[in-house]
């Protein structure tokens, strides 16, 4: 009886124990703001209410698991979704759930290693030299629209080294999958990619390098250069910059580069971002300006404003966090303002 009142115990206890060893956490961002933007078409300034100005509206789960030895599982699943209208698609443009982010991998001395859905090389370096922090609109996010760089891995293997002296390297395949056995001279749609970051104390410097097989006949390129460097002795400015560059096979290069900053004073912060993009003979160059103001640790209030103007064969656009506003035909100069606020949990 007493060994049966035991037994009951332990499996009772028993998900107390799995708590102890095991980390789940559910988080996520909200973020809408009211938005007037210009296209230069005819139809004029529009006015609307749009989801992820700042950051992409998105909920998530990631969690680890302790091993033993220093060695951990990890997980983790993350899905945008549209505050505006409260659908699940960030995009419009995929039906997955968790199309953001979807992985699982152990971590340990030997660095990290995930499987599945995962971010680049290049979004890596991209992500940390941004002045807007890839939120706001004139953000470097315009290089990876219009199937020019690749952010995001499908089907991916993805390898993070520990930190030595500064330096981590990148790692990543993800397979296409599209090449088959009765057709080997359908390309495969692989992906690899390398990069490597350096970090010295507010310094950050990286370059990542990807390439892909789109075409049976040559390879896509893709590359980028970043770094940012925080001065603490001008009361916490902080400047970044990067260039990327896209050579698809059978296309004219795309080229983009950014320069800008942010400064903090108290609960306010200002920031600023110049970005130049060319495709050939087009080019477009945009200033943005962007506004917070801190309410709290999790939740703050934003201004932004991004203008463009591109050449007579130009059409590129601003793009946010998820919206972009694209120029109405080659030569017109779309603009945007958004005030809005954003909360995490």
């Amino acid at each position: 009886m007493q060994l049966k009142r035991l037994a009951l115990a332990l499996i009772a206890a028993a998900p107390l124990f799995a708590a102890a060893q095991t980390n789940v956490q559910l988080y996520g961002v909200l973020d809408a703001g009211i938005v007037s933007q210009d296209s230069g078409g005819p139809e004029g300034r529009q006015t609307g209410i749009q989801s992820g100005n700042q950051s992409s509206s998105r909920f998530g789960f990631r969690g680890t698991e302790d091993l033993g030895n220093g060695l951990k599982a990890i997980f983790n699943l993350e899905a945008g979704t549209s505050i505006d209208t409260g659908t699940s698609d960030m995009s419009g443009t995929t039906s997955a759930l968790f199309q953001r982010r979807a992985v699982v991998g152990l971590e340990g001395a030997f660095g990290s290693v995930t499987l599945g859905r995962e971010y680049s090389p290049i979004a890596s370096v991209a992500g940390a030299s941004d002045a807007f922090g890839q939120g706001f609109y004139g953000s470097n996010l315009s290089a990876f629209t219009s199937n020019r760089l690749t952010r995001r891995m499908s089907n991916s293997v993805s390898y993070k080294s520990p930190v030595f002296a500064g330096f981590k390297l990148l790692a990543a395949y993800a397979a296409g999958e599209a090449q088959t056995a009765t057709n080997p001279n359908v390309p495969s749609g692989d992906l690899k990619g390398v990069g490597v970051e350096y970090t010295l104390d507010n310094l950050y410097l990286g370059a990542a390098y990807h390439r892909v097989k789109r075409l049976a006949t040559d390879d896509d390129k893709e590359s980028a250069v970043g770094g940012s460097y925080k001065f603490d002795q001008l009361g916490g400015f902080e400047i970044k910059a990067n260039w990327m560059q896209a050579d698809r096979a059978g296309l004219v290069k795309y080229k983009q580069a950014n320069l800008g900053g942010s400064m903090p004073f108290g609960a306010h912060r200002v920031y600023a971002n110049f970005q130049q993009q060319k495709q050939g003979n087009a080019k477009g160059n945009s200033w943005a300006l962007a506004y917070t103001y801190t309410l709290s640790k999790r939740t703050n209030l934003y201004a932004t404003y991004a203008g463009l103007n591109n050449n007579d064969t130009a059409a590129f656009g601003l793009t946010a966090s998820t919206p972009t506003v694209a120029a109405a035909s080659a030569g017109k100069d779309p603009s945007v303002l958004s005030l809005g606020m954003r909360h995490s949990f």
